[in-house]
């Protein structure tokens, strides 16, 4: 098979700026050119539009100077605009050697915008072109609005091509600004210019609106198109331009045929950093970079993963650098449990697993996220509790705090058939708690066990939502013992810790 080779052309630093909120320091843009061009592995990256600021322009110098030392210098572009002489200089002084010339690529809007006649307007280009190439220079021109132009002035849009095919130019970019295309036009407009046109390099430019960025690169690139513009998240003005990752996953599985420079394992890294900068955090649900897309919720899901792989496609997570997780929650089997245990290497018996298991999906009802780390407190607490007969109950219990006032505790227990309720006031909710069920304790004519040692710990990650797991220790003459509870309330997983010691002393 005859593979053939498409340049990939990184904009996120250039279009993807224009994302709503977004803007890239001087270094934020070096280190991501430098990231895209070394690391990940695309053929070429905008970086800029001239003319823009003071501190656009130091940020291209700082990546031009890179680039020169790397070898790099001709994979580095600006966009530029057909401006008398303007953005020219800017390019001397900015140290880019490559521009992107934007012109207009559709009648209307040349007509409505630039107010001029078609053969003014290349005029313009053709001067433009001769003093880029008198410094240097090398030029490809973007057809702005292409798209509606192959719609609605498809002669225009061909003699603007003839017009280009008279100029040293080395690439066409064939933009979709407004997101407009569905894929079969993308397909037909492309495979009209490439068979045109043999001589010419298009590159195709996708806008994400109607969520067809993704599709109509592919009938672009079916149609003969030698190179695409993609954005790291999907960067872009309004919707977006076509996403980095998702694309190049895409080409990859069902495009075999073509031939990518781009490192895979890279994807995910340059992406988290994106989100860093941009600000602009990733949705859990975004094809291959997204928090949840490798991980499986459905118990079924996970049980099929470990019977050959029945829910695995072509997107192994091992490919972007990712790890398959299978998520806790109400949806969870044993086969999710259990692989979450082996990852942390913990054995249970079927037993134990269908009682951790229960207590997973108990709290995934209560809308708690459990996570693996999680899973040995579930464990601590689910086999503890079940070891201990319940004959002291907690079976109801009000907790108050307020400003400048005691806290206090109304709680109701069983003990054996008999019920008390009881208040009482404290230092704390967990010690008016202790108070109200001292009384209890004194009806009863007994006396609870000293409280030595209180100790709560959460799962690493720091998350406010994490469950926490209170370790009571008590002392019963002179013998001491712990007990522990597990909530995502510190107060109540105290309680919990409390009521097991009022059962082991029964």
């Amino acid at each position: 098979m005859n593979h053939r080779y498409i340049e990939i052309m990184d904009t996120t630093l250039r279009d993807g700026e224009q994302t709503s909120g977004v803007s890239f320091s001087a270094s934020e843009k070096l280190a991501l050119a430098q990231l895209l061009l070394t690391e990940v592995k695309v053929d070429r990256v905008e970086v800029a539009s001239a003319r823009v600021s003071a501190g656009e322009l130091e940020a291209v110098q700082q990546i031009t100077r890179w680039a020169a030392g790397a070898g790099l210098l001709d994979r580095v572009e600006v966009l530029t605009f057909v401006d008398g002489g303007a953005s020219l200089e800017w390019m001397q002084a900015s140290g880019a050697r490559v521009m992107n010339l934007l012109t207009k690529g559709s009648l209307n809007h040349l007509t409505h915008q630039l107010k001029k006649t078609p053969e003014v307007h290349f005029a313009d280009i053709a001067q433009t072109i001769t003093d880029a190439q008198k410094l240097g220079i090398q030029v490809n021109v973007y057809l702005e609005d292409w798209s509606n132009g192959m719609r609605n002035s498809p002669d225009y849009v061909l003699q603007f091509l003839d017009f280009l095919q008279t100029q040293p130019v080395r690439r066409v970019l064939l933009p979709d600004t407004l997101g407009v295309l569905t894929p079969a036009e993308s397909y037909t407009f492309v495979d009209q210019l490439v068979t045109r046109y043999a001589g010419m390099h298009f590159d195709f430019h996708a806008h994400n609106d109607y969520d067809l960025g993704v599709a109509n690169v592919m009938e672009a690139l079916r149609a003969g198109a030698h190179g695409i513009h993609l954005t790291v998240n999907g960067l872009g003005e309004r919707a977006g331009n076509a996403p980095l990752a998702s694309t190049i996953a895409v080409l990859r599985d069902f495009m075999p045929q073509l031939k990518l420079g781009v490192v895979e394992k890279s994807l995910y890294q340059v992406s988290k950093i994106v989100e860093t900068f941009s600000g602009l955090r990733i949705p859990d649900n975004k094809p291959v970079v997204g928090d949840n897309v490798f991980t499986q919720t459905a118990g079924i899901h996970a049980d099929g993963d470990k019977k050959n792989n029945l829910y695995f496609n072509a997107l192994l997570p091992e490919r972007f650098g990712r790890k398959r997780s299978y998520a806790l929650g109400k949806m969870s089997g044993k086969a999710n449990i259990d692989n979450n245990l082996r990852e942390l290497g913990i054995q249970l018996s079927d037993e134990d697993l269908k009682k951790v298991t229960q207590r997973v999906i108990e709290l995934g009802d209560l809308k708690e996220v459990v996570t693996r780390e999680d899973l040995p407190y579930v464990i601590a607490d689910v086999l503890n509790t079940n070891a201990i007969a319940s004959r002291v109950e907690v079976l109801n219990y009000v907790l108050t705090h307020s400003k400048d006032l005691k806290p206090s505790a109304t709680l109701r227990v069983r003990i054996d058939e008999e019920l008390f309720e009881e208040n009482a006031q404290g230092d704390g909710q967990y010690d008016a708690f202790m108070n109200a069920l001292k009384k209890v304790y004194s009806r009863k004519k007994m006396t609870l066990p000293m409280l030595t040692d209180y100790a709560v710990r959460i799962p690493t990650g720091g998350r406010t939502d994490a469950l926490c797991e209170t370790i009571i220790t008590w002392k019963v003459k002179n013998r001491e013992f712990k007990t522990r509870g597990l909530d995502s309330d510190q107060t109540v997983s105290a309680i919990k810790a409390t009521q097991k010691m009022l059962n082991t002393l029964e």
